[in-house]
Formats: structure tokens, sequence, C-alpha cells
């Protein structure tokens, strides 16, 4: 046998050698386990009757404002009685104008009258005098018509004389300052010390402390809106206000293409929010039917929304489209409403896995 022969023979042993070490190999270790199928729960879409609703945003208003002024020019304001946020009655007084002034003016003027009537009844007296007199031939005509002229200019002082009594007891109810209507002290101006001018303002009211929210919208949903129909608002302090739909105003800002819709609000707005504030809400439109699921079957990806369909123990992604939400539950649109899908967990699922379907909800995990 030759060397290259006994070589290659000792080449083919190795070669048979490794071959059966592999075999050997292969056979003893144990199977690869393959991924865990996820227990999960499964539900379906319902179709629910949802109300339909248009979002709004706006200020918070005094439905109307009363403007309290002086009556009465150039007298001193002696005292006020009311402050803002006060609730007032119709009739109540909120300031005091200089009454000693006032009442020095009455006492005058019934001295006037008084006065006037005395010098009447004296020119009346005189003129009888000489009338009598000129029938018996003592007085002349143009005598006469002297006493009767005294009388009438008596008279007609008297006359001034009531018409100055007049005004001063009018002074005299102006210098106490009243509440128009019942409401609330939205704005005060008075000041003790201070002289009344002609247009001056002393107090601001809301009138019957009625609130309106200003809502804006858009001239597209415009349209949609009419009178009568609900609103809903939110508070500060998450108190809900319902109120409805007064008016909508008959033209558009041409700056911001917006229309302003009056909502009245309840009396008790005025314990939850205040006028000046911004305040958002929704309008009531009516009820439509709405395709549901929880939201906790809806899985939010890269700005999308999808669900994980059940068929044969798989799950496929399946993106939807999300519409309102109301409580727990989610509108969308997309599937049948035959179609299983997982009802909770989807953040743990991958196109394509395996999954155990239980009856309970709250199964969850991976199983053995």
């Amino acid at each position: 046998m030759t060397i290259s022969s006994r070589l290659l023979g000792q080449a083919l042993v190795v070669v048979l050698l490794a071959a059966c070490s592999e075999a050997g190999k292969d056979a003893s270790s144990p199977p690869v386990p393959g991924k865990a199928a996820l227990t999960v729960a499964t539900t379906t879409p319902q179709a629910i009757e949802w109300p339909l609703t248009l979002k709004a945003s706006g200020n918070i208003a005094a439905w109307q404002e009363a403007i309290i002024g002086p009556e009465i020019n150039n007298y001193r304001i002696t005292e006020v009685l009311v402050n803002v946020g006060d609730v007032v009655k119709k009739g109540q007084i909120l300031a005091r104008i200089a009454p000693e002034t006032v009442e020095n003016e009455l006492a005058e003027s019934l001295a006037m009258v008084a006065e006037a009537e005395a010098t009447l009844a004296e020119a009346r007296a005189n003129n009888e005098r000489a009338r009598q007199l000129r029938e018996k031939g003592f007085f002349s005509p143009q005598q006469n018509t002297q006493t009767q002229t005294a009388a009438d200019t008596a008279l007609a002082r008297l006359n001034v004389a009531r018409a100055r009594l007049k005004t001063a007891q009018l002074k005299r109810s102006k210098a106490i300052v009243l509440a128009p209507d019942d409401g609330i002290i939205s704005a005060r101006a008075a000041t003790v010390g201070t002289l009344t001018e002609t247009g001056q303002e002393l107090f601001r009211l809301i009138r019957g402390g009625r609130l309106e929210w200003r809502a804006e919208v858009t001239s597209a949903e415009l349209a949609r809106l009419k009178p009568g129909q609900t609103a809903t608002l939110s508070g500060p302090n998450g108190d809900v206000l319902e109120g409805v739909v007064r008016a909508i105003a008959p033209s558009v800002d041409p700056q911001t293409r917006n229309a302003l819709v009056y909502v009245d609000l309840p009396a008790k707005a005025a314990q939850v929010v205040s006028a000046g504030m911004f305040a958002r809400g929704e309008f009531r439109l009516g009820q439509s039917s709405a395709l549901t699921l929880p939201q906790s079957a809806v899985l939010l990806r890269e700005g999308f929304a999808y669900v994980f369909r059940v068929e044969n123990d798989k799950v496929t992604q399946v993106k939807i489209d999300t519409g309102r939400r109301n409580g727990e539950r989610i509108e969308i649109s997309g599937l049948d409403t035959q179609a299983q899908v997982v009802a909770s967990g989807a953040g743990f699922l991958a196109d394509g896995d395996s999954v155990r379907i239980v009856p309970d909800r709250a199964a969850s995990g991976s199983s053995p």
C-alpha cells in the first residue's frame, strides 16, 4: 500500500467520526420550545345610540348689566351701603347723597310756597276791595287793573314756588341711590366724599344675577345650531352647568370667521362661574348611532389606531378610525359587528401572534 492510499483512508475515517459525533449531538439535544400563546378575552363592536354633540368655547358674560348713576348733580356722596358681589333686591338703598343739604333746600322751598300763598291772598283781597270801590265810583278802572295785575303776579309767583317745591321733593327722593332690579353688584365706583356728576357711574348691576355663555363657533358649524338646544359647560372646579341656546348672532366676525351663540345659564351659575371667565362646553344636537368598542381594546401606535382581530386562535392587526368618546367606550369604524377583537392587553401582542381565548375579560398573561 502506498503512502497516499494510507492518508486517504485516514481522512475518510476522520470524516465518518465527525459525522457520527454531530448526529449524536442532534439526537441528544432537547427541542427548542415555540412562543407561548397569550390568554386573552375578546369583545365585539356594539351599536349604541349616542348624543351628537358640537364642542365650543367662549366667555361668560352678564345677561344684562345695568349702569347705576346719580340723578342729581353736584352733591356729595355721604354713605355707600353695598360692595362688589353683594346680592341686592329691587328698591334697596345702595348709597346716600347729601341728605342734609337736600332737606334744607326742601325746607326753603316750603317756606317760599307759604310766602307766595300769603302774598297771593293779600293781592286777591286788595283786588276785591278795589272792585267794590270801583263799583261805588271811588276807584278808576286803571286802579282796578293794577290790583288785578298784582293778584295775577302773586299767583304766578306761587306757581313758581310750588314748582321749586316739587323739584326739591324730587331731589330728596333722588338723594338715595336705589337698585333698579334684583341682581348682583358687579362693579362699584362710588366713594364717600366725592361729588356727583352727570353721567357718572356709581355701580354696575347684573340684572337678576343671570349669566350667559357666549360660545364661538365657526361659520360652517353655525347651521347646525338653533334656539332651544341644550348646552353643557364645565366650571373651573369641575361643576357642570346646563343651559339653553337663547339666540344666535346674525353676523359672523370678518376677522375670525366665527359667530357667537348666546346660551342662557341657570340662576345657580353665579355660584359656579363669574362674568369674564373662559369656559369650554358642548351643544347637544340630537342622537346618532355609533359602533363602539371599549377604549382598552384600541391600541394607538405612531398616531394611528389599531385593534387585534382574532381568527383561528391568531391575531391580525387591523387599522381603524376613531371618533367620539363616551365614558369607557370609543366610536370606531372599519370593523363589522361580528368581528372578535382582543378586549385588553393589545400592547403585548404583535401581528400573527397565537392566542388562547377565555370568556372572562379579566384573564390576561401567558399560558405555560
